[in-house]
Formats: structure tokens, C-alpha cells, sequence
């Protein structure tokens, strides 16, 4: 009878992710700020539908959470029988992925990230969310 072959692998999950510098999370964060200001609010932020209960973009934001870089948006909610007030929605996500390159997803209706740039510049990352319609909030 043949023995089973067990053994440690390493975890293709568990892989260390590259340190990203201050100054280059400042680059980032200034970059994504000029988008939102120049870009993001205007074309997506209008004003309510007078009467209507449905929920509205009412503010962008973006932070970092370890190397990730997540791009937000704030959602007003008008109605009488609503939760909360407001709530955010992540709609971009930048991964640090070494040497000035990143990974930009955008968040799925399943609540999953799909990666659509893999090592991409931060210029080319920023372009894609201002272009592609994966990232329309």
C-alpha cells in the first residue's frame, strides 16, 4: 500500500506584500485627491430629486488601509424608513505592488475585488479610474 505524501507548502495567500513609503502613499493620496476634485464630484455629484426616496452620491473620499489604497463613496439616503442616514461604498482599490507599480481593482456587485491592472503606473491607474466605467460610483 503506497503512503500519502504530506508535506508544508507555502501559502500562495500568505505571501509578504512590498513596504510602501511614506512619501509614496503621499503621492498617491495627493493624486487621488486631484481626481476627486477635478473629476469625481462634478461629473457624479447632483443634487437630490425632489420627493424622492432613493439613495444619492453625496461626497467622495479615499484612505489607506495597510498597502491598500481604497477610493470611496459617500451615499446619502433620504428616505424616512432608512437605517442610517448615510454609508460609503468602496468602488477602487489600489495594491502596492513594488517598485512604483500598483494593482487596481474595482469592487463587484458580489461584494468581490477583480483585479483589472496588474503593475500598472500610478498615472495609468489614475487615468483608468477616471476613463473606464468599471469605476463609475
Amino acid at each position: 500500500m503506497a503512503k500519502a505524501k504530506y508535506g508544508w507548502y507555502r501559502d500562495p495567500e500568505k505571501v509578504e506584500k512590498p513596504k510602501i513609503s511614506a512619501t509614496e502613499k503621499a503621492e498617491v493620496q495627493s493624486k487621488a485627491d486631484q481626481l476627486i476634485e477635478t473629476v469625481l464630484k462634478p461629473t457624479h455629484i447632483k443634487p437630490p430629486d425632489p420627493g424622492s426616496n432613493f439613495n444619492y452620491i453625496a461626497d467622495f473620499k479615499s484612505k489607506w488601509i495597510g498597502s491598500s489604497f481604497y477610493m470611496i463613496s459617500i451615499y446619502n439616503c433620504p428616505a424616512e424608513n432608512a437605517i442610517a442616514p448615510s454609508f460609503e461604498s468602496k468602488f477602487a482599490r489600489l495594491e502596492y505592488a513594488g517598485n512604483n507599480r500598483y494593482h487596481l481593482s474595482f469592487m463587484r456587485h458580489t461584494g468581490s475585488w477583480v483585479n483589472l491592472l496588474a503593475e500598472a503606473t500610478l498615472d495609468d491607474c489614475m487615468g483608468s479610474i477616471e476613463d473606464d466605467p468599471w469605476f463609475h460610483p
